[in-house]
């Protein structure tokens, strides 16, 4: 009886000595293709992680949109097919139309990790998705219509988008459509190349950084200024396996998390200037929109994401409560002036 006890009580200590040790693992995907220097940014975050918790916490991605669509990703993580899922907040839009405070914030993820924007959106995110929104990565990278022939411009100095096959998504689509008045052709990131190879489209809203990548620059021949916007891209964890992990692993993800939203807008900028360089180099002609006809372009880009983030708020159980501090957290007046 007594080595029956003894043997019992080695397994249990066993036992609880491997569950103590136990390894959290996070599966993930990311939305775009791996060659894309904002997927390359997750990767690099994904390393970080792995490496700061090795033992504790490791992320394992099973690829990007060629693992999931990149539209099925967000219902994805929701639903616990995958863990982790790194992804524009506009491709789930329609669950929190919230996002739209980044897609016109003019401030960084480090501004609104330090102001309390970012665990707001966590929360928005809790409530009405069942995900953890760990970070915002990649921010302060504008976007720029770029075009394949010499825009051209009204009397009042407007763009004039009569007759251009403009490709449009639903980061733009309400700028484009409302303001600009254009006729938009919906197309997914990975078709866009053979889109303006075929002629289908012969412009295109983008991010400042990664039309070299994309090899868009072998048929866009002008940037269109001034930019507006700011990528929203960010990491969603599925709300049920967050909570499941050990405290440690939760505190290494997060930290990581927050040290990468900063480290990426660093990179990210010097990034920019490079890309910029080499497209000017290439023959890319920078064409600029002025005085009045500038300011409402600007205008009209935020006033009509955040009317379209009202209206989709107001539509939701939870109503547009969080819209005035969401403005609030996400742009900042001063920066404009």
């Amino acid at each position: 009886m007594k080595m029956t006890f003894l043997s019992g009580m080695l397994a249990g200590a066993t036992l609880m000595g491997t569950t103590a040790l136990a390894q959290d693992t996070l599966t993930a995907v990311h939305a775009f293709p791996e060659t894309l220097i904002y997927t390359q940014s997750f990767l690099e975050f994904v390393d970080k992680v792995n490496a700061a918790g090795e033992g504790v916490v490791q992320i394992e991605v099973r690829g990007g949109p060629e693992a999931i669509g990149m539209f099925q990703q967000p219902d994805a993580v929701r639903d616990g097919i995958v863990d982790m899922v790194y992804t524009p907040g506009s491709f789930y839009a329609g669950t929190v139309p919230e996002k739209d405070a980044m897609v016109a914030s003019n401030l960084t993820a480090v501004d609104t990790r330090a102001n309390g924007g970012t665990d707001l959106m966590n929360a928005i995110h809790q409530e009405k998705m069942g995900v953890y929104y760990l970070g915002w990565f990649d921010s302060g990278v504008s976007y720029n219509l770029w075009t394949r022939d010499e825009p051209t411009f009204d009397a009042d100095g407007n763009l004039d988008v009569q007759g251009l096959k403009l490709r449009g998504n639903a980061v733009y689509n309400a700028f484009f459509t409302n303001y600009l008045g254009a006729q938009v052709i919906d197309l997914p990131t990975g078709d866009v190349y053979s889109a303006l190879q075929r002629g289908v489209v012969d412009a295109t809203g983008w991010t400042q950084i990664g039309l070299i990548d994309l090899k868009w620059n072998e048929f866009l021949n002008y940037r269109i200024e001034p930019n507006f916007f700011s990528t929203d891209l960010g990491v969603i964890v599925n709300l049920e396996k967050w909570n499941s992990l050990s405290d440690e692993a939760r505190q290494i993800l997060q930290d990581v998390a927050i040290q990468h939203e900063a480290d990426s807008v660093a990179a990210l900028a010097e990034k920019r200037e490079a890309d910029f360089a080499a497209l000017a180099e290439g023959g890319m002609k920078v064409v600029s929109l002025e005085g009045e006809a500038k300011a409402n372009y600007l205008a009209a880009a935020r006033d009509k994401t955040w009317e379209r983030m009202r209206g989709l708020m107001a539509e939701s159980p939870q109503g547009d409560a969080n819209y005035d501090a969401l403005i609030k957290l996400y742009y900042d007046p001063a920066k404009d002036k």
